[in-house]
């Protein structure tokens, strides 16, 4: 056999204990364990900065984005039935309170109208003629009572007669009767003028019952006849514009919707566990998707909702089944927005917004101890203008009553 031939060479990396692979773990080793150890420190540092911001501020504020702009709009409606005319303002136009929206038809109150200041002046002069006919049933009075004092008169002459034979029985039956008679027709004249005198008493033309009755039909005229414009309760935004030229509207058909975009609020849904320091009156700074984060509100708590979102939902939840799965609630929280900013940076009703609520004071109160004391919102725009109407019923009265009022002056 031949002879074996030389091992082969190794490489001296594999036999010498000293080479770089094998001094070099210890090296790799080190590094790693100090790049852990900075690491280590890093996420230490972080949560004990977290830490603290969280002891010192984070857990006294409540933050949610399930937060929205809410606000009053205010529906337009009519109060009369009529049809449209016409129509003054569009979608997204800016109205003022007192100006005019819709325009209806006024035929039917115009003559209505006209038909109670009729009624007012013949009111006027039926209640004239119970004045004048007072008078006349007194005289008549007196002439019943003249005829009783004659009829008197001529009975007793007649019983002084009828000893002497100059009159018969017959005769002094005869004065008996119309004595009775006359007696009988002062008593019916007196119920008569006592009558007429109950009608009238106490009063006079401008302030008898039937006249005031009448006043108030014109005044019920006028009002409606005045409805025919149909006008802005508030300044704002119209929106939803549903009326249409021809359209024969009801009382409450909704016909447009006015936004008052000054009168904003926020809603912010908090979750059950983050109402723990939630207090009225607590400071709130927001943000709108609107504007991004460049753009800051600031507001404070108004109020918080009596009932979780699903409890007042259409269809509340019904939990007593078996297969029932907790869901963390929400409970809505009112937040007001300054009124400075809100006019600087207008927002719009159902815009997203960021909410942060600052709870570091708790002293309130969760929710209000004492009744609301003022008029939250209000509008005069429907208080019915009666200085016009009263100046017609005035000169109708007038006109109808002078002659009763000179009668009266001349007596």
């Amino acid at each position: 056999m031949p002879e074996n031939p030389d091992p082969p060479a190794t490489n001296g990396a594999n036999n010498n204990p000293g080479n770089g692979q094998t001094k070099g773990a210890p090296g790799g080793n080190g590094k790693r364990k100090r790049l852990l150890l900075m690491l280590g420190l890093a996420f230490a540092v972080m949560g004990a900065a977290y830490a603290t911001y969280w002891w010192f501020i984070g857990q006294f504020y409540e933050t949610t984005e399930d937060a929205y702009v809410a606000g009053n709009m205010v529906n337009v409606t009519p109060q009369i039935t009529a049809t449209v005319t016409s129509i003054e303002a569009d979608e997204t136009d800016l109205v003022r309170q007192g100006q005019a929206l819709v325009k209806l038809d006024d035929a039917d109150t115009s003559i209505a109208l006209e038909h109670a200041k009729a009624n007012l002046a013949d009111t006027v002069r039926q209640v004239r003629q119970m004045f004048e006919r007072q008078g006349q049933l007194r005289a008549n009075l007196a002439l019943r009572q003249a005829d009783v004092a004659r009829a008197q008169e001529d009975l007793a002459r007649r019983q002084a007669l009828i000893g002497q034979h100059a009159v018969s029985e017959e005769e002094l039956q005869h004065a008996r009767t119309a004595l009775s008679v006359a007696r009988a027709a002062r008593g019916v004249a007196e119920h008569e003028l006592a009558a007429a005198s109950a009608i009238v008493s106490g009063t006079d033309v401008e302030h008898h019952p039937l006249v005031l009755e009448a006043e108030s039909k014109l005044r019920a005229a006028y009002l409606q006849w005045e409805r025919r414009v149909i006008v802005a309760p508030v300044s704002g935004y119209v929106a939803r514009r549903s009326v249409q030229i021809g359209q024969r509207v009801m009382p409450g058909t909704p016909l447009m919707t006015i936004v008052p975009l000054d009168q904003l609020w926020v809603e912010a849904n908090l979750k059950e566990d983050q109402f723990a320091g939630v207090r009225l009156g607590q400071p709130v700074s927001m943000t709108a998707d609107l504007y991004g984060g460049s753009i800051t509100f600031h507001g404070k708590v108004l109020g918080v909702g009596a009932g979780t979102g699903s409890a007042f939902s259409l269809l509340p939840p019904q939990n007593a089944s078996g297969n029932w799965i907790k869901i963390v609630q929400r409970v809505p929280v009112r937040i007001a927005l300054d009124p400075h900013e809100l006019a600087d940076h207008p927002l719009r009703i159902g815009l997203s917004m960021k909410v942060a609520i600052d709870t570091h004071d708790r002293n309130g109160v969760t929710l209000a101890r004492q009744p609301v004391s003022r008029v939250q919102y209000r509008t005069d725009v429907y208080a019915p203008q009666t200085a016009s109407v009263d100046a017609m019923i005035n000169d109708i009265v007038g006109t109808n009553a002078a002659e009763h009022g000179n009668h009266a002056d001349k007596h």
